[in-house]
């Protein structure tokens, strides 16, 4: 069976009691880290796993025949305290769930453009004069506030629990769309938001991240993401630049350093995405890691992962913090992983990278108008995640049919015009870049297992594939990123997007560990199979997908994110796989754990019946 959205929970069967445990926020706790002390289920039962509950999004979704299914991607991530788990729906809903069988407790209907990604919300414990809270963003730009134990609006939040975040921001663009797609980040008593609007188009309103007052809903202060007259960074901008740049746009989930008083925003890319001659300079704070002062946002320091980002490399996996331990001292750190394959461990009070880092000469764009920026940082340690890019006698040649494909289409484009993960597009001829658009990592993130000192990341190897041609007089766009396979992103690859087939060598995506104390790869193996491929006796191809890991202390990696349909759990020392189910669709977004009221351990995934990653 095919679900618009469906929760799918796995158990251990074991019936032994452990303390409670919570999975609380996007990524399960301020720091990001996506791990949990959990070890009911591990390397030895989780084999073991089975199917507890599912709950369907929508009552036609238990009807095959039903021509009511709407088919939606998701990209949600539940969180499950104060003894529910809450969790948006590709319906625009949100709902409350009985944590050990899926019961609804409550649902809200938050309203909008259904379709637009909402990947989660946020818990708020409350205080002496407020009861705990679920926060909310929508589609159309509001933030509403909900008795976490009711799902009733809070009335002394905004308007009856409402804040409508276009007021402000959106009068000159009033069609422009503005979306808060991923949940706040809180601090003592803020909630931090950011928003997402157009990728392509540079004309729009503000993407500013702004905090909020979690008692009365009202605004204590603004961070320009892009630098107003008089703020450090407005040089790296046109001239005024700022008035009609609708980016670039803080649309992850920001992460909080409590003790230091910290937040850590991952900022997305500039527009135009591929066309960057109207906004000459480095672009800031574009594709970075920006850090605020949580009670002011005021500006701390800043990490520009792609400069001048001409390729869709926005930053938007969540940063994680962590403990680095080199030679001898413990460093307060974050990990940051980009697009373009590369991860950085920055120092949390600094943003100087932990490891060696250097300015590379990267290659330099022939479209007119543009001025490409001159260099771009690469880490030393640790190594790329993806290809950085390709030659010709990499093509693939596992099976007569897609070979074929492949040397057709390479043919077609007049060769492998590939020079390095910072290859530009050209006016001139195509072009395959590695990783392009979709990664590398992606906004799935990483986890890290502090005991370990391990981080958890997968990562894809599917090019980006195209050339820049020139646009109509009118378009406020000089030039657009076109693509021999046809019209849509999903044809501006380089594969065969009828059977989502890399033209390279497999593996197509991998899960790794990386050792945050040494700077390298602990063990990779493939991520997902192709099963046409399997069939042909083409093994452990790698599979495209969204959606990155979570660990736990019972020694296990658990992912999905990949077009295969499975579920896994891999040991998170060495790499081996030790479980997989399939899902009645595809999950194309983290997974949560916890342990229930009756003492057993679940594993959460949410699952939709559309294939997000061809979306994207």
């Amino acid at each position: 069976m095919r679900f618009p959205a469906v929760f799918v929970l796995i158990m251990n069967a074991a019936p032994v009691i452990f303390c409670q445990t919570d999975w609380p926020a996007y990524g399960h706790d301020p720091t990001g880290n996506r791990y949990s002390p959990l070890t009911q289920i591990s390397t030895t039962n989780v084999s073991k796993l089975k199917l507890a509950w599912q709950y369907a999004v929508d009552a036609a979704a238990n009807d095959l025949n039903s021509t009511n299914r709407a088919l939606y991607a998701t990209e949600a991530v539940p969180i499950m305290a104060g003894g529910l788990v809450y969790t948006p729906t590709v319906h625009h809903t949100v709902v409350a769930l009985e944590p050990e069988t899926g019961k609804e407790v409550w649902k809200y209907e938050l309203g909008g453009r259904v379709g637009a990604a909402l990947r989660g919300v946020t818990y708020w414990q409350g205080d002496n004069d407020t009861p705990a809270e679920i926060l909310a963003g929508t589609s159309d730009g509001r933030l509403i506030a909900l008795n976490a134990k009711t799902g009733k609006p809070v009335p002394g939040f905004g308007n009856e629990g409402t804040v409508n975040l276009r007021i402000g921001v959106t009068e000159k663009f009033p069609d422009a769309p503005y979306h808060m797609g991923s949940p706040g980040a809180v601090y003592r008593n803020l909630l931090i938001t950011g928003a997402q609007g157009q990728e392509d188009n540079p004309d729009g309103p503000a993407m500013d991240v702004r905090a909020w007052d979690l008692r009365s809903g009202k605004l204590v202060w603004t961070f320009h993401t892009i630098p107003h007259p008089g703020e450090p960074g407005y040089e790296t901008w046109p001239k005024d630049n700022w008035i009609k740049a609708g980016s670039p746009a803080n649309w992850g989930s920001a992460t909080v350093d409590a003790q230091r008083g910290l937040v850590f925003l991952p900022v997305g890319q500039p527009a135009a995405q591929y066309y960057g001659g109207e906004r000459h300079g480095q672009n800031l704070y574009s594709s970075s890691i920006v850090a605020l002062d949580a009670a002011t946002g005021k500006v701390r320091w800043y990490f520009q992962l792609t400069h001048h980002d001409m390729w869709d490399y926005d930053a938007e996996a969540a940063p994680t913090l962590i403990d680095v331990v080199r030679d001898g001292k413990t460093i307060p750190a974050l990990v940051a992983v980009s697009k373009p394959g590369l991860m950085f461990f920055l120092n949390r009070d600094t943003g100087k990278s932990i490891y060696p880092m250097e300015e590379r000469p990267v290659p330099q764009s022939d479209v007119p108008g543009e001025q490409s920026w001159p260099t771009q940082p690469f880490p030393m340690k640790p190594p790329p995640l993806a290809r950085q890019g390709m030659k010709p006698d990499e093509i693939f040649t596992g099976e007569p049919e897609h070979e074929k494909f492949c040397r057709d289409l390479v043919q077609k484009i007049g060769g492998i015009h590939s020079y390095g993960s910072y290859t530009p597009y050209s006016s001139k001829e195509y072009r395959v870049i590695f990783p392009g658009q979709q990664g590398g990592p992606n906004f799935g993130g990483v986890s890290v297992d502090p005991r370990l000192g391990y981080v958890f990341v997968n990562s894809r190897d599917i090019a980006g594939m195209g050339r820049l041609d020139k646009t109509p007089p009118k378009d406020q766009v000089a030039y657009r990123r076109s693509s021999p396979l046809g019209e849509g992103t999903v044809n501006a690859r380089f594969w065969d997007p009828a059977k989502q087939m890399p033209c390279q060598q497999p593996p197509w995506a991998s899960l790794m560990a990386v050792n945050a104390n040494t700077g390298d790869i602990a063990w990779r193996v493939p991520l997902g199979i192709n099963e046409e491929m399997e069939a042909k006796g083409v093994h452990n191809t790698g599979a495209a997908g969204q959606g990155g890991p979570i660990v736990t202390a019972g020694g296990l990696v658990f992912i999905a994110g990949t077009v295969d349909k499975r579920f896994r759990a891999f040991d998170s020392k060495t790499g081996k796989l030790l479980w997989e189910t399939k899902l009645d669709s595809e999950g194309h977004t983290n997974p949560i754990t916890y342990q229930g009221r009756n003492g057993k351990q679940y594993v959460l995934i949410v699952s939709s019946g559309v294939n997000a990653f061809a979306l994207e």
